[in-house]
């Protein structure tokens, strides 16, 4: 190994190291009750540099770990925001456990305006774990969350909304998880009373061995009551959604004895469960009279492709009966954009 490449590498490692061990000192230091914000570095090989915010809440008694992470995706903005309106909110001298809080996990994707991926790298945060300590830097950030802060949790949840192009029906979902039956009935129990009137679960079928992908589900093949929100839509910032989540994790938080703050479940629970996708086989501009939160049956013509002519190359149909989750709302598309989500009811 050359000279520049072993000082590089210990550069690299020292970094990582000095990364973990501050949020280790932080999170495990007995002062009580502790509110901290600290940023993670990360440099990959190519020079591509980002950061991880992280904000560790203590109460003044020992409990739960609950975690919650938002902005994976950059230009789902509601829940950053209602993520910094309960950080300004929540009291530490009436929390019990602690609250550890990624406000915006992908901050290069965020600060850049950019819908899904980090710019630098061009990877998908939220289809990059269990990540990789070696990889480029939204890879390290993957691996970061996955070997430091999931190990540390007890309750794992992230927050999502609908993109720039996205139409969106605010709802709770959790993944079904076999393997881990008393969480799995956990997050079932946390997303019900979580207050919004659509909860969804989705099936598990991942092996050991295979990549999770998604952070919330990284969590939940980790052995965490681990689920997740969805709530705003087509990038910008609703009074309504933000509202959802914030009384979401009060919810959640008063359910597990942790913070004396929230409402009771929604009067009115939809319980849906195997969301089927419905994908572009063709690039053009897509047309479709229908909105997420609208029921169809089978079968139905839910829009259509044109040409940039104007031409229709294709009908799509529905697959399944159900409720639109979330549909894409623009008029450009590309072959395997996802046009339309539809879940089925119990």
């Amino acid at each position: 190994m050359s000279k520049l490449l072993f000082t590089l590498f210990l550069f690299l490692s020292l970094s990582s190291g000095i990364a973990q061990n501050s949020f280790q000192d932080v999170f495990s230091s007995t002062k009580r009750p502790l509110k901290e914000n600290i940023r993670i570095e990360f440099q990959d090989s190519r020079n591509n540099k980002a950061f991880l915010p992280i904000s560790i809440l203590k109460g003044k008694s020992e409990g739960p770990v609950f975690t919650i992470v938002a902005g994976v995706h950059g230009f789902e903005y509601p829940p950053i925001v209602g993520v910094q309106e309960l950080l300004r909110e929540i009291n530490i001298d009436d929390l019990k456990g602690t609250l550890i809080i990624i406000p915006i996990a992908n901050t290069s994707s965020f600060f850049s305006r950019t819908s899904i991926v980090n710019p630098y790298d061009q990877v998908n945060l939220n289809g990059a774990f269990p990540g990789k300590s070696s990889g480029s830097v939204t890879q390290k950030i993957a691996d970061f969350i996955t070997t430091t802060i999931i190990p540390e949790s007890d309750v794992f949840l992230d927050i999502h909304g609908g993109g720039v192009n996205e139409d969106l029906i605010p709802f709770a979902l959790f993944y079904d998880n076999p393997n881990y039956p008393e969480q799995t009935k956990k997050a079932r129990e946390l997303t019900e009373i979580s207050g919004f009137e659509y909860i969804v679960s989705y099936p598990f079928t991942l092996k050991d061995n295979e990549p999770a992908k998604y952070v919330f589900k990284q969590a939940s093949q980790d052995g965490k009551i681990a689920l997740s929100f969805e709530s705003g839509k087509l990038g910008n910032v609703q009074k309504d959604a933000i509202s959802f989540i914030k009384n979401g994790v009060y919810n959640m938080l008063n359910n597990m004895d942790m913070y004396n703050k929230g409402t009771a479940a929604h009067a009115n629970l939809i319980q849906l469960n195997n969301p089927t996708y419905i994908s572009a086989t063709e690039t053009g501009l897509f047309y479709s009279n229908l909105k997420a939160g609208d029921a169809v049956t089978k079968g139905d013509i839910v829009g259509y492709i044109t040409n940039e002519f104007g031409e229709k190359l294709k009908d799509y149909k529905a697959d399944a009966t159900g409720i639109i989750l979330y549909k894409i709302s623009t008029p450009p598309v590309n072959v395997d954009d996802t046009l339309f989500c539809i879940s089925s009811s119990l």
